[in-house]
């Protein structure tokens, strides 16, 4: 039997199901500023497709991508779910008709957020959701407990099989690994931007996932990005890859409780992502990566 290969990279737990380290995020399905309807919708639904078919088993998603869009496709492409397909979403914002982002913390708003997540993309339990925090506390958001306690009822209820945080600090992370017993953390990090170390080092001494966003350094100008560093770059001229394979593998290499969701609308750039299993760094490699940018 044929591995698929997605999973040449292993697999890990969460919230109960085993899930292929490389995964697939959403965020880039719908329009430029991840707003209103892709582009090319037969290219949106063909990659959803062919992520499954190479193996991907965890799909990261949110209500506020398009807004209604990203949960609409993957509905459209994969509904009914296998059996073992991981749906992971997010709450905590929403979007205006003008693309901007609003705050949505109140135990209210993250309830009725999940529902929506359930009904758009039509099944009855996400595998996770993820409470995402804003980098300040904003005006009208509920203490951050009475946050995790909502995220937690909806596990009892279940709605969520299992509860995640997402732009957490270590000790927010701290607090929701002991009143939420939460199952992944989604935070920045990459091989050039380590700040988060603590954190991804916490998520593995409990056994919980931890999920890069960013992992090829930052999106905005003039922040440090992956593919630039010459040292990446010679890597990969050494293992015949691109730079980016190289950062995505130094994070499956780095780590194995990091759970790896790049996203892309081109099914080209998919099958280059998820070859990204089969990229293999020698010690010495690994050495050069670790040493670009340590953590302090």
């Amino acid at each position: 039997m044929t591995t698929a290969p997605a999973a040449l990279a292993g697999t890990y737990d969460l919230a109960g199901f085993q899930v292929n380290r490389i995964g697939f995020g959403a965020m880039q399905l719908p329009g430029p500023g991840v707003m209103g309807p892709p582009k090319d919708h037969d290219a949106a639904i063909a990659v959803l497709r062919r992520a499954v078919e190479l193996g991907v088993n965890h799909i990261d998603t949110a209500q506020f991508y398009g807004p209604d869009v990203s949960n609409a496709l993957i509905r459209e492409a994969l509904h009914p779910y296998a059996d073992d397909l991981a749906i992971v979403s997010k709450v905590g914002a929403r979007r205006d008709k003008k693309g901007r982002w609003l705050p949505a913390l109140t135990p209210e708003q993250l309830r009725e957020d999940v529902e929506t997540n359930l009904r758009e993309l039509g099944t009855e339990q996400l595998a996770a959701v993820n409470l995402r925090l804003q980098e300040q506390p904003v005006p009208g958001q509920a203490p951050f407990q009475d946050l995790l306690a909502a995220m937690v009822q909806m596990r009892e209820d279940g709605l969520i099989a299992g509860v995640g945080i997402s732009t957490a600090t270590l000790e927010q992370v701290e607090q929701a690994i002991e009143h939420a017993n939460v199952v992944t953390v989604q935070n920045a990090y990459s091989l050039v931007a380590r700040g988060d170390e603590d954190v991804l080092r916490l998520c593995s001494d409990h056994g919980i996932s931890y999920v890069p966003y960013f992992p090829l350094g930052s999106a905005f100008p003039g922040m440090p990005k992956v593919v630039d560093d010459p040292v990446v770059q010679a890597v990969a001229q050494q293992t015949d890859s691109t730079p980016a394979q190289v950062g995505l593998a130094w994070l499956l290499a780095h780590d194995d409780s990091v759970l790896l969701i790049p996203g892309t609308s081109s099914v080209s750039h998919l099958e280059q992502n998820i070859a990204v299993a089969s990229v293999e760094l020698t010690d010495s490699q690994l050495a050069q990566l670790d040493a670009v940018a340590p953590p302090a």
